[in-house]
């Protein structure tokens, strides 16, 4: 018995914001001063960097659990399964329903409580948790779901990566536009069908690194917000990734007997093209070989980051043939990594 993906759902919010909606926005450093440039030349600069053109943002009446919820039905009639026979449900979030006009999270009862009641699971024994690791979380989820499995403790799991990023930005910070929202999910389980994980590694830098995102006030000192918002150290993020991310990818595709030339696809987090591109490069420069054509497929340009859920929505995308140019097809091995808040970074070889 193989351990795979039988079922794949995303949810893309409808509203949708383009770069150059942020023309009217007022950007600060983070010392408080203004940034001395025209909101053209940031947003330009912006679009260069990251590659983001727009994104999408939750309506005010959705929440995070909603968009959860409406990405796990699809997955569950995709995978063409049962809802009751699921024995876990794990949600990956960050910040929990947050309404629209706050940036307080709420978090009681659990998202993953959420979902389950609105898929009117009645099976008790359906457990529902979150699972908060930063953008990695997603795949933190499938490696839980695959050790559930494995140590006999379920056959079947449903696992969801959900975010909506727009409640928790500051938007005098030049970040906010990095960020977005959105839901993807996944079924896990036992089939007789070949391919599946095949091998996992996840990891953790706290000492030094632990704060590269983090929670702060407006970077506008003028303004009498005490909300606080999603922040990051860009530069140190970017580093961190190049040295780290290539690393864990390759220990991944180490413990196999599979070769780099046999990896089809890389699935990587949706975080900034640059920083992705340069990621895949230094992987293929640890065994001396050139980055194919098309190893990368990528969501970021029109649905920027949406943490958590960036890699499942892009599955599933691929999967429904909504990404131009881009196919999997049976037995291709595919590698997904993440790296995100904590700092934490994981990956799983995955053969379809």
């Amino acid at each position: 018995m193989n351990i795979k993906i039988t079922g794949t759902g995303s949810y893309i919010p409808n509203e949708i914001q383009k770069n150059e909606d942020f023309n009217n926005h007022q950007f600060f450093n983070e010392n408080g001063s203004k940034i001395e440039y025209s909101n053209d030349v940031i947003i330009n600069k912006f679009k260069k960097i990251t590659g983001i053109e727009e994104r999408r943002y939750a309506s005010a009446q959705q929440n995070t659990s909603d968009l959860a919820f409406l990405s796990a039905q699809k997955a569950i009639d995709n995978a063409n399964i049962d809802p009751e026979t699921l024995d876990y449900i794990i949600v990956a979030h960050n910040f929990g329903d947050v309404d629209m006009n706050t940036s307080q999270a709420d978090t009681v009862p659990s998202l993953a409580a959420r979902v389950k009641h609105k898929l009117k699971i009645e099976n008790p024994y359906c457990v529902a948790y979150d699972l908060l690791f930063g953008c990695p979380g997603w795949i933190e989820g499938v490696i839980h779901a695959q050790s559930f499995i494995k140590s006999n403790m379920a056959k079947r799991c449903l696992v969801i990566g959900a975010e909506t990023l727009s409640r928790v930005v500051d938007k005098h910070d030049r970040d906010s536009m990095i960020y977005s929202d959105g839901a993807g999910a996944s079924i896990i389980e036992t089939t007789k069908d070949t391919g599946g994980i095949i091998s996992t590694i996840s990891a953790s830098y706290t000492l030094d690194e632990s704060n590269f995102l983090f929670f702060g006030k407006t970077y506008n000192k003028a303004s009498n917000d005490e909300k606080k918002y999603i922040k990051m150290h860009g530069r140190k993020i970017y580093e961190f990734a190049l040295n780290y991310v290539p690393k864990a990818m390759k220990a991944c595709l180490d413990r196999t007997r599979f070769d780099i030339s046999d990896v089809k696809k890389i699935l990587i987090h949706q975080a900034n093209e640059k920083m992705d591109e340069a990621i895949v490069n230094r992987f293929y420069g640890l065994y001396n070989e050139e980055v194919p054509e098309g190893i990368m497929p990528m969501s970021i340009q029109k649905l920027g980051n949406s943490s958590v859920a960036t890699i499942p929505t892009l599955y599933d995308l691929i999967l429904k043939q909504k990404i131009d140019n881009h196919q999997i097809h049976k037995g291709d091995i595919l590698l997904f990594a993440s790296v995100g808040a904590g700092m934490n970074i994981n990956a799983f070889l995955y053969q379809f």
